[in-house]
């Protein structure tokens, strides 16, 4: 196992027991009361509704089962303490991003057209306060509106919870309460952690497939276009609270996003983050149906792609929005030009990538292709990683990109992969330390996207056609007149637009002229460019063939899960594989001696760039 910290908005850092964590401040054993005490007549059946993603009341499965099957429905949240401080790898902006979803959703909750019964749970406060630097007692001032407020409700709709998920569930779950839970794709932490939540409340416990996405099947591929269109295409799931007779209920435990964003001192540097709200979510979907028709020719320069995508992908992320409520409204509100087909194209690519974490959780930690399992390992140098992370390469393009993404949590799916390769490809350092450190600045990252588009990038799985991306290029076709560059890398905005794709080429009277000194204000290139490419592509042919072989085994070929399923893989082995045995030097084979991407590949970005991803 690597030395490495766990990485994902599922699965923070490991900690020495899930039960190890402060959970004072949750309903306690004492104060949950029965359904039937809830209800007031014997035997009554009650839900707990346990949100982690799927932030949302619509076309929530979840939510739409109990309301339907129960008496009384809990609404539920457990703030984990294992995401916070230390332990975590996310940012400020993300969290607070998070933490305005759970106050939107309890707004949602408390407008639900249900008889509400209300308790309050006494839950000693100082357990956490002597864990953390503020008390829970402690709120900051806030100059939202109320519609975007960290508090909440007035009158809670939802219940929210501090601690250890599994403690806190198996309470409810002693009391008669059955829990329900959408499926979502995680690993590490949160496989863990789902693993314990079933472990300790049995059947108490049912995990709801409702995202699109196939579980259970040995080879989740085999008629997948079908199942993912089925579904896109079928009604959304909506609670039936006006005709159901079902009773609310609420344990108000003094728990708030507000107090919780003080309590661990959350203080977002980020600007231009979107506001995690539901009302903001509808709005910024209703924005870009309008303006659908300009999507195409403008998602890859990074200066258009901010206002040109849509914008969406956070609120997808924390399932503000479902894929499918995005899919239904662009498909019947948006004109029909190819702007619609290209963005629900990529909302199908939403949940390809995320297929590929449901069928194997060891994608953000552990190379698809075993002959690529120490990927560059032997060439990481922490200098080149800091000027990669810092924005000082001397490669403008990249550098301005990584300066945006630590600035604003954000970038197009071409600067994203642009990024990727060049760290990996170029500076040669290894993938896992680039995607860890998109996960922790992206306020969008999605686990099954991020970490499956690295290794995708990073040439980890065996598949024949890689791209390597040239920043240079990238200059001249995305940014001629230096708007972006110069927005983001300042010192470079006196030379000339000429110079902008390779400023180490300035000529010195230039330099002199301009008041910038190459070397001085902007740094010189870390690495030589092409020697470093060339280099990369003589290691990746020599093993290439290795890995190709190894995707015929069925075990790899489930982990590479493409959409072609098995027969894809095992095309690719057979054109691609070297005829020799198996051995063990095969599977010891390090990436230092492995992989590099097709330049010439650089056009097919239209089959999955700009909102594809990440930017859905």
């Amino acid at each position: 196992m690597r030395d490495r910290r766990a990485a994902d908005a599922d699965n923070p850092a490991d900690t020495d027991s899930l039960d190890s964590a402060v959970s004072a401040t949750s309903p306690q054993a004492a104060v949950v009361p029965t359904p039937s005490e809830v209800h007031g007549t014997d035997n009554a059946t009650g839900y707990v509704v346990w949100h982690r993603k799927h932030l949302r009341t619509a076309d929530q499965l979840a939510l739409t089962r109990a309301v339907s099957g129960g008496d009384v429905v809990c609404p539920l949240l457990v703030f984990d303490p294992a995401f916070y401080g230390d332990g975590g790898l996310a940012c400020d902006a993300r969290i607070r991003f998070f933490h305005e979803a759970v106050a939107s959703l309890d707004r949602l909750y408390a407008a639900a057209p249900a008889p509400t019964v209300t308790r309050t749970a006494e839950a000693p406060r100082e357990r956490l306060a002597a864990t953390t630097p503020l008390s829970l007692n402690e709120t900051r001032e806030d100059d939202r509106t109320a519609e975007d407020s960290l508090s909440g409700a007035s009158s809670p709709g939802l219940t929210i919870g501090y601690g250890s998920p599994p403690t806190v569930l198996q309470r409810f779950a002693n009391k008669g309460w059955t829990i329900l839970t959408m499926a979502t794709p995680t690993s590490r932490y949160g496989k863990r952690r789902d693993d314990r939540v079933r472990d300790v409340c049995g059947n108490s416990i049912e995990f709801i497939s409702g995202d699109g996405l196939v579980r259970g099947q040995e080879w989740s591929r085999t008629n997948w276009q079908t199942h993912v269109e089925t579904w896109l295409n079928e009604a959304p799931h909506t609670p039936a609270w006006s005709t159901a007779d079902t009773t609310q209920f609420v344990l108000e435990t003094g728990i708030t996003p507000a107090a919780i964003d003080a309590a661990f001192d959350i203080s977002p540097s980020k600007t231009l983050v979107p506001t995690g709200t539901h009302r903001r979510a509808a709005e910024r979907l209703r924005s870009f149906v309008e303006r659908i028709h300009s999507y195409p020719g403008n998602i890859s320069a990074p200066q258009d792609a901010r206002e040109a995508s849509s914008g969406l992908s956070p609120y997808l992320n924390f399932g503000l929005l479902s894929v499918r409520q995005v899919y239904q409204s662009v498909s019947e509100q948006a004109p029909e030009c190819r702007g619609r087909q290209m963005f629900t194209d990529r909302l199908v690519w939403n949940l390809h990538y995320n297929q590929k974490l449901v069928d194997w959780p060891g994608w953000t930690d552990t190379a698809v292709n075993p002959v690529f399992e120490d990927f560059n390992r032997d060439h990481h140098d922490p200098e080149l990683v800091q000027a990669w992370k810092g924005g000082e390469t001397g490669f403008p393009m990249v550098d301005a990109a990584m300066r945006c993404l630590r600035q604003t949590g954000w970038l197009n799916f071409r600067m994203r992969a642009m990024c990727a390769s060049f760290f990996v490809h170029i500076l040669q350092q290894p993938w896992w330390i680039g995607a860890d450190w998109y996960h922790h600045h992206l306020i969008d990252s999605d686990v099954g996207i991020n970490y499956t588009q690295w290794q995708s990038q990073a040439g980890t799985i065996g598949k024949p056609v890689q791209r390597v991306y040239n920043p240079r290029k990238q200059v001249r076709d995305h940014d001629p007149d230096g708007d972006w560059i110069c927005r983001w890398l300042p010192e470079l905005a006196p030379l000339p637009n000429t110079f902008l794709d390779r400023p180490e080429r300035t000529p010195l009277a230039v330099q002199t002229d301009c008041g910038v000194t190459i070397g001085d204000d902007y740094p010189r290139p870390v690495v030589d460019f092409d020697a470093r490419r060339e280099a990369f592509w003589s290691r990746y042919e020599r093993h290439h063939p290795a890995a190709a072989r190894q995707l015929a085994r069925p075990e790899i070929a489930k982990r590479a899960s493409f959409s072609g399923g098995y027969d894809a893989a095992k095309s690719i082995a057979a054109e691609y594989g070297d005829s020799a045995e198996d051995s063990a030097a095969d599977m010891q084979l390090s990436l230092s001696d492995a992989a590099s991407l097709d330049e010439a590949a650089d056009a097919a970005e239209d089959e999955m760039g700009g909102d594809g991803t990440d930017e859905s």
